[in-house]
């Protein structure tokens, strides 16, 4: 072997002493390996945390949400608006009638069965957000691990390359 080639082996060998890729892990990651993680955000998490005014007004609005948002208030609110529609009949005004349709019957009863299909909807997007959650969670903690299997093997090929490189050496002896 000349010493040119002797050379040009001992600079693979340096090339090859250091990892062959630098793992640096995304701030996610670290986070997320540096103990329990928060999981998917809430609907508690959307609240105000400020005044208390501001508490009591969101409270105020989903326990009302909560309420209007049920098939039974639905129910009550088209009983309720049976109430004024013998009126509308008797008026033999097509407009009062139509009015009757839109302005009374459609917005009161529309307006809770839109809000318990909007609940409906809203519990299914939640379980998909959760199972994507633990997707990402899964894959990260996958990723991890293949990340430990390259490394290992980085040290088992560097070990391999220190050994070959020490027959090259005594066998140019």
């Amino acid at each position: 072997m000349s010493n040119q080639a002797r050379n040009d082996s001992k600079k693979e060998l340096s090339v090859t002493d250091s990892a062959i890729y630098n793992y640096v892990p995304h701030d996610r990651t670290m986070t997320k390996l540096g103990g329990p993680a928060a999981g998917p955000i809430t609907v508690a998490d959307q609240l105000p945390h400020g005044n208390a005014m501001a508490r009591f007004n969101a409270w105020l609005a989903v326990q009302v949400t909560r309420g209007v948002g049920t098939m039974w208030c639905a129910y009550a609110f088209a009983a309720l608006t049976l109430v004024s529609l013998p009126a509308a009949i008797k008026s033999h005004s097509p407009v009062v009638l139509v009015s009757w349709i839109s302005q009374t019957f459609l917005q009161l009863v529309l307006l809770s069965v839109i809000i318990v299909g909007q609940n409906v909807l809203a519990a299914a997007a939640d379980k998909r957000s959760e199972a994507t959650y633990n997707d990402a969670d899964a894959v990260l903690h996958e990723a991890v691990k293949i990340q430990e299997h390259l490394l290992a093997q980085d040290q088992v090929l560097g070990d391999l390359v220190e050994k070959l490189a020490r027959v090259e050496s005594r066998s140019s002896s």
